[in-house]
């Protein structure tokens, strides 16, 4: 079934995701969800149709989870942040002056 259905269901995922690795690893785990349940898909009435809803499924949620993570992405904001303070540097300083033993604690 592989054989005969995968590369056209991989050409048609190509067209949607425009990452041709990933459409052929959406395809891949479409077979293999098929596997895992095969003796319930092979009598469906069409068990290519199932792979090809399976794979199409996997393929919008792939699209949304990437959508949401540009988005959340682009959310973040950019600002500055400040610096250390003049009392942070002086304690700095002298925390770096301690001997060792006594700077580990």
């Amino acid at each position: 079934m592989y054989r005969v259905h995968g590369g056209r269901l991989v050409v048609q995922l190509y067209a949607y995701t425009r990452d041709l690795s990933l459409a052929e690893d959406l395809v891949h785990e479409a077979f293999c969800r098929a596997l895992d349940r095969w003796t319930t898909v092979r009598r469906y009435d069409d068990p290519v149709g199932w792979v090809r809803r399976v794979a199409w499924n996997l393929a919008a949620s792939n699209w949304r989870r990437t959508r949401r993570d540009r988005n959340r992405a682009r959310d973040v904001t950019t600002e500055p942040v400040p610096g250390p303070t003049p009392d942070r540097i002086v304690l700095i300083q002298a925390l770096a002056t301690l001997p060792l033993p006594y700077a580990a604690r």
